[in-house]
């Protein structure tokens, strides 16, 4: 059907969110804007929904939302029924979004635990398994701007959905009149008769207390009396970040008032996400009056933290996911020697974008490490199968680039919560020594080698930009480039074709990991370059690393790699 007359019959519909109708009367006579709210519908991946709210197909709303909860209880009932754990974020009709997705699983005949104030994601993923729920839904658009908004299915394990999950969920929703095709409770009325049920408190108890077992040194922070200035950047990780700090010891917590309460809009942090220094400006200036040991900032879901730490000057300075995930990974091998709670045959998770850094750390303890591809949710099966061989002791420590991170198998999901109490954890025991952070990573540079991690986005709105997106990874897959930013391209590995091929040789190898529209250059000077279109954004995303004898060394190829791959894909 055209886009026009998808619109003219959302027009005639008579809308149950007044919001949507003044969308659409606004729009009228705008063909682009309705081409582009129309020309497809939002599109229901691995990672579920994620999409602008507002009117349309290709929109984040009610109806959307609906017609995604009713194919994945179609879903659930063709597997046996159960019972679906729903949170949601701070984010704008985040709780609207929660009780529609409540309410239509209760018409489908399966029970609704739904947790009555806004929780993390990875609570989300606890109360899937506390609960044996059959799945989970986060609503949540993680750390992109306000005007999104998304929606995470999980399965039984409390990861995220399986790929053969999604697909199924996906055929099922794809059957689905947005209109006449949901079945639909009162929530008043599921919620009296029992078919909605709010997540007892004592859940969320289990939770922290599941966080706090993952501590390796339970009185260092009270120790070290560590100061920490803490912004939940309008999110989720108010209450459950700060409850955590208080059990770890963690008594001076001053936080930053902007970005405290649960605010959708994020006005003072239009980009809510830690990967971002100006997401962490307020936290920054704070810093500069309280000189904290350190600072924190957790995105909206708690699923990811960044961390800023003092320099020798006194200057608050940014530490990357990269970074942070390598020196946690030096903290947890380390005092699990030295308290001999170091499992027989550990493994360590990360992504094929994560620094090999974490990689050349954990082989010097004896620590095995499983790369997968990028998404946490890859972590979380990595435990599963742990799990099913009764194993799943062996796991330590997992995290991606974009920092998130998990220690424990409790939650599948990456966890902003532990993280933060971890990060404290290390800094107060660095303190004790007489060590800064920054004196930490140093550390680990001299012993291991440095290694720089930077990246870029390229965005491609629109569905125009989709194409581009397309254009660019074939352009790639068909005429590799030889060189980039002068160094000879010795590897290029095609995750979607599976296979890595030696340049000098033509020798090719499988790659066993599921397929991924993913290019990879390994380059003659020890640095890389990884491709891939985003999952949940309108974005291609370019991972590069540099390695060398100096930070400025490094810094310098790096600028000279960038502009040169730039150049390679036509931006």
């Amino acid at each position: 059907m055209m886009e026009m007359d998808l619109y003219r019959i959302w027009r005639k519909t008579e809308l149950d969110d007044p919001d949507l109708a003044a969308e659409l009367a606004a729009i009228d006579g705008d063909t682009d804007e309705i081409q582009d709210r129309f020309y497809r519908d939002l599109e229901f991946g691995t990672g579920g929904l994620r999409g602008v709210i507002g009117a349309g197909t290709n929109r984040m709303n009610v109806y959307t939302v609906r017609k995604a909860t009713q194919g994945l209880a179609d879903y659930l009932n063709e597997e046996g029924g159960g019972s679906v754990a729903i949170s949601y974020d701070s984010r704008i009709k985040s709780d609207v979004f929660a009780r529609e997705t409540a309410c239509v699983l209760a018409a489908n005949g399966i029970k609704a635990y739904l947790y009555d104030h806004l929780m993390p994601t990875p609570a989300l993923s606890f109360a899937v398994r506390e609960l044996r729920c059959s799945a989970g839904v986060m609503v949540t658009a993680s750390h992109n701007p306000a005007k999104y908004n998304g929606y995470k299915a999980y399965g039984p394990d409390g990861c995220q959905l399986t790929l053969d999950a999604a697909n199924r969920v996906l055929s099922l929703i794809e059957k689905v009149d947005i209109f006449q095709g949901v079945k639909r409770m009162d929530f008043d009325a599921a919620l009296s008769e029992g078919s909605i049920e709010y997540i007892r408190p004592e859940v969320e108890a289990r939770f922290l207390e599941n966080v706090r077992a993952q501590s390796l040194d339970q009185e260092a922070c009270a120790k070290a009396d560590l100061k920490v200035v803490y912004t939940p950047l309008n999110g989720t990780g108010n209450l459950p970040v700060r409850k955590i700090l208080d059990m770890s010891g963690v008594k001076n917590v001053t936080i930053v008032p902007e970005q405290e309460k649960p605010d959708g809009t994020f006005r003072t942090c239009p980009f809510p996400n830690p990967e971002i220094p100006e997401a962490l400006a307020l936290g920054l200036e704070l810093c500069g009056k309280e000189h904290p040991d350190l600072l924190l900032a957790t995105d909206p879901d708690c699923d990811r933290v960044g961390i800023a730490v003092p320099d020798p000057q006194g200057n608050y300075v940014l530490i990357t996911g990269n970074e942070v995930g390598a020196l946690l990974m030096e903290y947890i091998c380390k005092q699990r020697v030295a308290a001999g709670t170091m499992p027989k045959n550990p493994i360590a998770v990360k992504t094929i974008v994560t620094t090999e850094l974490a990689a050349k750390i954990a082989e010097s303890y004896g620590v095995q490490v499983i790369n997968v591809l990028t998404g946490f949710k890859f972590i979380g099966e990595q435990i599963l199968y742990l799990e099913q061989k009764g194993e799943e002791d062996r796991y330590i420590f997992g995290f991606e680039e974009s920092y998130g991170y998990l220690a424990g198998t409790y939650v599948r999901d990456k966890d902003a919560v532990v993280a933060s109490m971890l990060i404290c954890e290390m800094a107060a025991h660095y303190k004790l020594e007489g060590v800064t952070i920054l004196e930490a990573l140093n550390r680990i540079y001299a012993q291991y080698g440095i290694y720089v991690h930077q990246q870029q986005s390229f965005t491609c709105e629109g569905a125009s930009g989709m194409e581009h997106m397309k254009e660019i990874m074939n352009g790639l897959r068909s005429n590799p480039p030889k060189t980039l930013g002068g160094a000879e391209v010795m590897v290029f590995s095609d995750y979607l074709a599976q296979k890595s091929v030696n340049c000098a040789t033509n020798q090719v190898t499988a790659i066993e990991l599921p397929q991924s529209d993913v290019v990879a250059f390994e380059l003659s000077d020890g640095g890389s370059v990884v491709l891939r279109p985003s999952g949940t954004e309108p974005k291609i995303k370019a991972y590069y690393t540099g390695t060398g004898k100096t930070r400025e060394e490094v810094l310098s190829g790096l600028e000279i790699l960038k502009a040169d791959f730039q150049k390679t894909i036509g931006f």
